[in-house]
């Protein structure tokens, strides 16, 4: 039977982390130096994960409308933002916040190109040419909130 020693009988540099890890511990994937390239693959990741997110909305949607229009109504991509901008802020609340607000009030002049595409496209007419509607729309309604929320007192 192997002696594996007691506590007491532990020394060297670590002896006060045993059952713990040490200050200097990583884990394989966390180089104890920074790479150059850290920013750009940081970058990737964070569009690569957003692209997994419109692929799988994408493919819910084709075999299921209803669930791919429940999952694409989440907010998943806001989300995501806040905790892109949280991490990338050194946790700064108060900017989060404001994108949460900001979000909120620019989903207000979306909303309606919810309802006008699919009754464009229900009375027969092209979907490119429905599209160019409804982003026009939408683009003159933000424009429409960029212009009255100072005057009613909103920041964005």
């Amino acid at each position: 039977m192997p002696d594996f020693g007691t506590l007491s009988s532990q020394s060297g540099r670590y002896a006060r982390y045993l059952g713990r890890p040490s200050p200097d511990w990583r884990p394989f994937f966390y180089p104890r130096q920074r790479l150059k390239c850290a920013p750009m693959l940081y970058l990737f990741v964070k569009a690569a994960l957003s692209g997994l997110i419109v692929a799988a909305v994408s493919e819910i949607a084709r075999r299921y409308p209803g669930w791919g229009g429940l999952v694409a109504s989440l907010p998943l991509t806001s989300l995501l933002a806040m905790l892109w901008l949280w991490r990338d802020s050194g946790g700064d609340s108060g900017r989060v916040a404001a994108l949460a607000g900001s979000t909120f009030w620019f989903i207000l002049p979306s909303l309606p190109l919810f309802i006008a595409l699919p009754w464009l496209l229900r009375s027969g007419l092209g979907f490119w040419v429905a599209m160019a509607i409804v982003i026009a729309g939408t683009l003159a309604l933000y424009a429409l909130t960029f212009w009255a929320a100072p005057k009613l007192g909103i920041r964005l």
